[in-house]
């Protein structure tokens, strides 16, 4: 059985790191959707990339199209996603692994943003897994909250 479509997107600092989890969701019999950058260009501007990415996000009106971010610091990135309604996009650079958990089960966060710059191809590895099989937790106090967060304008 096919598992879900993930789309990813980077600038020139997360070109690398994309292509390694392209291929390591490939394996994983998830069905990957990559808006680019499709090429090493070191003068590119991330915001193209991300907003495309976010978008398809954003219209997924039953919630259940994920995006994974790269870029030097996941930073920017995470902060172009997060324009966009329904949009929850958070930034893990490395470190303790559970923040990546509980960005899924308490926030139900749509979007990844890595931060390149600052792990390992194995560490990002191993946070995407994490992150794609953490399920949101449907606690009523995380979905009012997200609630809250949707209904602002």
């Amino acid at each position: 059985m096919q598992k879900q479509t993930i789309i990813v997107a980077a600038d020139h600092a997360g070109f690398k790191l994309k292509e390694t989890i392209k291929a390591f969701l490939e394996k994983k019999d998830y069905t990957v959707l990559d808006v680019g950058a499709h090429a090493l260009v070191e003068a590119d501007d991330y915001p193209v990339y991300m907003a495309d990415a976010a978008m398809k996000v954003a219209s997924d009106m039953k919630g259940a199209t994920k995006a994974i971010l790269f870029g030097g610091s996941g930073q920017g990135e995470a902060i172009m996603a997060n324009r966009f309604p329904g949009v929850r996009a958070v930034v893990w650079y490395g470190g303790n692994e559970e923040i990546v958990t509980l960005s899924r089960e308490h926030n139900d966060a749509n979007i990844l943003s890595i931060g390149a710059r600052f792990v390992t191809d194995a560490e990002a590895t191993e946070a995407v897994e994490t992150w794609l099989t953490t399920p949101f937790s449907n606690e009523e106090r995380h979905a009012r909250r997200i609630s809250q967060i949707d209904s602002i304008e």
